[in-house]
């Protein structure tokens, strides 16, 4: 076909193509759309095949020059996207006829469409840009807590048999809130409220009021939280609280030895092999955290100064797909999500609305990382893809030959190619901005970051 295009930018990432269909195009089309329809056609008193041409025009006018033109867009577009590679829409960009152009087999044909494509961001201004690396310590007293972590996983329960409430206890409680009449509040009742005695796990905070308690005993609490306490329900408010320990419960901790080391996994030995291993996972887990910080970091501060718009298909498309993957994190549909959270009080919509700022986020950084892998031509070689299997296997204390199963789909081989590729870009932009060294803090105090 003889075609001639016209692209114009528009605002957020959408372009306006402008097409001219050739009229000897549009004649041909319109005769070929005839000879279908003289097919086809069955007519009172012409044989099928045989309806004249000017008969079927007379009684299919609208409809055969609604066909033409459906067929030239088509095709029109199927030509030019073909070949175009930077202004192609995206696949979940519907194109939008801006209205139906005027047929006339003895003119050209022009229509235009707009439709959202892939941003285009050049990614120029490093100046200022400084990335700072936390440099964090693992203390014996890290290793400590997560043995004890492991200790209280691996604890029996059992009943209290005689006694009282103690810290530690595990207790089950019925509570109710009583009015200032003296009579229990039947919306605040709850049955068999388990919590660990100490935590502060409950929203009445009654740990320390119901020490010494006995099973089947009742007791009345009266509570009296400051203005700023954490529930605003309750804040600057005196609460009378009728509270009965329906069981106590104690946890059996494991003796701290060799033995138990064993139990946990037959790889150790001793102690001293388990306090090792972990010692390596908290290495890998915090060389993995660091690195993302400054990675976000760094992609932070590079949208800040080499800031685009971003299409809304996009966007949609994305907070779409988190809507998805809540759903299946809840093993439901997405129907009945939305049935869930309005029952509590929230609307999708709202919900969306909230994740926008930080799927914009999301999406300008990752857009940010193709453009500066493409334009830097960064590729990732099958020796390492390899080098990769081997450093998973040494973090993970596995083989090589299971991380390979792992990746054995191609989908999650080619997620661990685009990870590779990524990494060696942040080799080298880290090459080209400065990086200093950040607060000193403690590996729990890394994970607490947000």
């Amino acid at each position: 076909m003889e075609l001639k295009k016209e692209f114009t930018k528009l605002e957020k990432s959408a372009v306006k193509l402008t097409v001219t269909v050739a009229k000897a195009d549009v004649e041909q089309s319109y005769n070929s759309t005839i000879s279908k329809y003289v097919k086809n056609a069955q007519i009172p008193g012409f044989r099928k095949g045989h309806v004249p041409a000017s008969v079927l025009e007379r009684k299919y006018g609208d409809s055969l020059k609604a066909d033409t033109i459906s067929e030239l867009i088509d095709k029109s577009l199927g030509e030019i996207f073909e070949k175009e590679t930077d202004n192609r829409p995206l696949p979940y960009s519907q194109p939008v006829l801006e209205k139906m152009p005027e047929f006339d087999t003895s003119k050209d044909l022009v229509f235009t469409i707009t439709y959202d494509v892939y941003p285009k961001v050049e990614v120029k201004n490093f100046s200022g840009i400084t990335v700072k690396e936390a440099q964090v310590t693992i203390a014996d007293s890290d290793i400590d807590a997560e043995v004890k972590a492991m200790q209280e996983r691996n604890a029996t329960v059992t009943d209290k048999k005689d006694g009282t409430v103690e810290k530690d206890n595990i207790v089950t409680i019925n509570y109710c809130e009583v009015g200032e009449d003296g009579k229990e509040i039947e919306s605040t009742k709850r049955q068999d409220y388990v919590f660990t005695v100490g935590t502060g796990e409950n929203l009445y905070k009654i740990d320390d009021d119901i020490l010494g308690m006995k099973k089947d005993e009742t007791k009345e609490i009266t509570k009296k939280y400051k203005k700023d306490y954490e529930d605003s329900d309750l804040a600057g408010k005196t609460v009378k609280l009728n509270v009965t320990v329906t069981a106590i419960k104690i946890r059996d901790l494991p003796e701290l030895n060799d033995d138990f080391a064993q139990d946990c996994n037959e790889k150790y030995k001793t102690m001293a092999d388990m306090k090792d291993d972990i010692r390596r996972n908290m290495e890998t887990a915090k060389n993995r955290r660091v690195s993302e910080m400054k990675n976000n970091s760094l992609l932070e501060q590079l949208v800040e100064k080499n800031d685009f718009e971003l299409p809304e298909s996009l966007i949609n498309a994305e907070l779409n797909y988190r809507w998805e993957m809540m759903a299946n994190q809840f093993q439901t549909s997405t129907e009945q999500l939305e049935k869930m959270i309005t029952a509590s009080g929230q609307t999708k919509e709202t919900m969306l609305k909230e994740w926008t700022g930080d799927t914009e986020k999301m999406l300008k950084s990752r857009i940010i990382v193709d453009t500066l892998i493409r334009e830097r031509n960064i590729s990732v070689t099958p020796e390492e893809v390899e080098a990769e299997y081997a450093k998973i296997a040494e973090e993970g204390g596995m083989t090589v030959e299971e991380v390979k199963e792992h990746y054995k789909d191609p989908r999650s081989k080619e997620y661990l190619i685009d990870e590779t590729k990524s990494n060696k870009l942040y080799d080298e932009l880290y090459k080209e901005v400065k990086v200093s060294k950040g607060d000193k803090m403690t590996f729990t105090e890394l994970f607490a970051q947000r």
